[in-house]
This record gives structure tokens, C-alpha cells and sequence, in this order.
């Protein structure tokens, strides 16, 4: 690894991986390096799904986060880079066979090997938590709707010591909560977003890929001089569709029950097959939340998150779920609410009926990603007249 880059700190981690600030060694170019260890055949899974769509997507767009490399991990001193296309094949076994491959030796040895090297090995889950504003409404206790292959934990015996290493661009602006909720409002900050992300989830259905986690957690933050690029990040629950040369995602039919609580769309909450217009659903839950700042703090955290929702009593509904249980809920938008804090400008009228449309409870009834891109240019252009 030191030949290669060199690890700094780390910057964050989630259910399967963690993620350091890192430094291309030969240029010294900071980058973000993604450990993922492959214990599990149902993670490795998803490990591969990612690869294969920050392959797919490359370094083509700006929105989207680039992949500069990816590396395999096999022993405690055996990292190789792996060549564009190649994908290593015990790993597409193991997900085959539902097993990871055994290696010889005993575990006390293994353990020995792996120990030398602690700092490539990931720890044990321990989200952080940051201050918050408490005028911000909380969230029922949680149902963990992302529960995909979760919670995996070490299988006994020997396995292989093995892991992927993904080496992406740095974003220095953390995530789009991080980013967005420590700065004044900012109306042009907030067409800004809303106009990337629509280009990037175009470009990434045009290429047959539904992310299916869409949320701020997952947009990074580059800051430039011109201005705050916002990039689509995490494709670790995404899928593609080859047999779609068009890129029609909405004809191609997806089954696991996955994503976050706040975005995810009432066909998803309802345990139904979806298409790409589940995505289309979770940019509309953002682009409400960031057009008129509207924020909940999750059960069991104290981080102020962007997220549209309803109001039930004390207790706050994701649109997904309310939809799912009243097809026929009329969401009021902008939302009415009084906040201490100062309100950004609503969203005009074309925005509005937008808003609405992406947020319909029928898929067939929202924009693809192609119609959404040019009618977000076209209704914050009228709008602003």
C-alpha cells in the first residue's frame, strides 16, 4: 500500500466499509480510499455491484464520483491493483457459492499476519455524532428499512484475509447535510444542487443504472473556485441493467426491499417490484428538503438531516410510507411550517408542480430522469421571472 498511497486519517464509515484520506504516493494527490473486506459472500456482493457501476460511470461525468483505481487485498502484504475490466474471480465465486473460500493454515496464524497491519484492518461501527438545532422536529423510533444483508458479523473457521480497496477523488466539502446545513440559506446554492444531481441521475440511467439509496448522505461535496460541485456517491446497493441498450430503466423491474427510510418510494415501502422511478421518488423527497431547508433529526442520533416528511401527532412519517398507506395523501407544498430560523424563498409554481409529480404515489406518473433534467432547468427558470 505505502508504494502505492499512503493513509492519513479516517474520514468516515458505514455498514460495510470505512473510508481514510489518503495520498497518491508518486504525486502526492489527495484522494478518498474505501476499505471493504470481503467476509461475507452476501457483502462481497454488494461490493461488486459498486465496482462494477464506478467502472461503468468512470471519470465521465462531473457529478458523479470518480473511481481512480481499485486494488485486492489477499493477505496482509498482498495488495495488486486490479486492470480496468477485470474482476476477480474467487470473489464472484464466493458470491456463487455462498461461502468464502478457506485457506489453509490456522486462524491463530491468519490472526498473527492480519495483526501486523492494523491500520488496514476496519474496527467495530461507532457513527459519530454532531450538535443540532433543537426547534428540529424528531423522527419516530426507527425501522430499519436498509437492512440488506446487514448486520453480518465474523463467520468461525479460517477464511480469507481479503478486501477491496477502492481509490476515489476527495471531496473536501463532506456530504451535502454537512455542507448545506452550515451555511446560510443560499437560493442559488439551492437550484445549484438541485440542477447537478438531476444531470447526474440521467447520465446514470442512461447507462442502465438505478442507484436505489439516493439521499444527502450520499452526495459529496466538491469545493472549487467556481462554485460547489455536488457529486452522487455510494453505489453500494445500485444495479444495472445491460439488456436495456436504451438506458429505459422503466421498463426493467427490480425486487429487494432497500434504501433509506426518508427516500425511499411507497412502491418500495409497499414491498413491490420497481423500476428506476423509485429513484425519481427519493430526488423529490431531496430537492423539497433542500429548496425550503426542511430537516428531522433520526431516531437514536443527534445529526440534523434535509428530508421531507409527514406529520403524524408528535411523530414525523417518511412520504414513502404515508403514500403507500393513502395513495390519495395531498402533500402540501411548500410546507407550512413555522421555524425560529429564517425560511428560504419557497419554491415558485412550476417548481411546485414538479415537486408533485416526482412525489406521485403512481411510478408511471413521474418524469424519467431525461424529463426531469430539462424540466428542473425550464421551471427555475420561470420561476424566476
Amino acid at each position: 500500500m505505502k508504494k502505492l498511497y499512503t493513509l492519513e486519517k479516517e474520514l468516515g464509515r458505514g455498514s460495510y466499509g470505512v473510508v481514510f484520506e489518503g495520498h497518491i504516493a508518486k504525486t502526492g494527490q489527495k484522494v478518498a480510499i474505501k476499505r471493504l473486506p470481503c467476509r461475507d459472500p452476501e457483502c462481497i456482493e454488494l461490493y461488486l455491484q459498486e465496482l462494477w457501476a464506478m467502472r461503468a460511470t468512470a471519470k465521465n461525468h462531473v457529478n458523479i464520483i470518480a473511481l481512480h483505481s481499485c486494488l485486492l487485498q489477499t493477505g496482509a502484504r498482498n495488495l495488486k491493483p486490479l486492470r480496468n475490466r477485470k474482476v476477480p474471480l474467487h470473489l464472484i465465486e464466493s458470491v456463487l457459492k455462498g461461502r468464502v473460500r478457506q485457506v489453509r493454515g490456522s486462524q491463530s496464524n491468519l490472526r498473527r499476519r492480519t495483526n501486523s497491519v492494523s491500520r488496514l484492518e476496519d474496527r467495530t461501527n461507532s457513527p459519530s455524532s454532531n450538535s443540532t438545532c433543537s426547534l428540529t422536529p424528531q423522527r419516530l423510533p426507527k425501522r430499519d428499512r436498509k437492512r440488506l444483508f446487514q448486520g453480518v458479523g465474523e463467520q468461525s473457521g479460517s477464511m480469507c484475509c481479503s478486501a477491496l480497496w477502492l481509490v476515489m477523488e476527495y471531496c473536501d466539502g463532506g456530504d451535502l447535510n454537512q455542507y448545506l446545513l452550515s451555511r446560510p440559506l443560499d437560493t442559488h446554492a439551492n437550484h445549484s444542487v438541485v440542477q447537478q444531481l438531476s444531470s447526474a441521475v440521467a447520465f446514470l440511467h442512461n447507462l442502465g443504472i438505478i442507484h436505489r439509496d439516493l439521499k444527502p448522505d450520499n452526495v459529496l461535496v466538491s469545493v472549487t473556485p467556481s462554485g460547489p460541485i455536488f457529486k452522487v456517491a455510494d453505489f453500494g446497493l445500485s444495479k444495472m441493467s445491460e439488456s436495456l441498450g436504451d438506458g429505459n430503466l422503466t421498463r426493467k423491474h427490480f425486487s429487494s426491499t432497500c434504501g433509506s427510510d426518508f427516500y425511499m418510494a411507497p412502491e418500495v415501502w409497499g414491498g413491490l417490484t420497481y423500476t428506476a422511478q423509485a429513484d425519481i421518488f427519493s430526488l423529490g423527497v431531496m430537492f423539497w428538503a433542500i429548496l425550503e431547508r426542511i430537516t428531522f433529526i433520526e431516531e437514536g442520533t443527534t445529526q440534523e438531516q434535509l428530508g421531507a416528511y409527514v406529520c403524524k401527532g408528535r411523530w414525523l412519517m417518511p412520504l414513502g410510507e404515508a403514500l403507500w398507506e393513502n395513495a390519495d395523501l395531498q402533500l402540501c407544498i411548500p410546507m407550512k411550517w413555522k421555524r425560529a430560523r429564517p425560511v428560504a424563498t419557497p419554491p415558485g409554481p412550476e417548481t411546485c408542480g414538479l415537486l408533485f409529480d416526482m412525489l406521485s404515489s403512481n411510478p408511471d406518473s413521474r418524469p424519467t430522469a431525461d424529463q426531469l433534467e430539462s424540466r428542473v432547468c425550464s421551471a427555475l427558470k420561470e420561476d424566476s421571472h
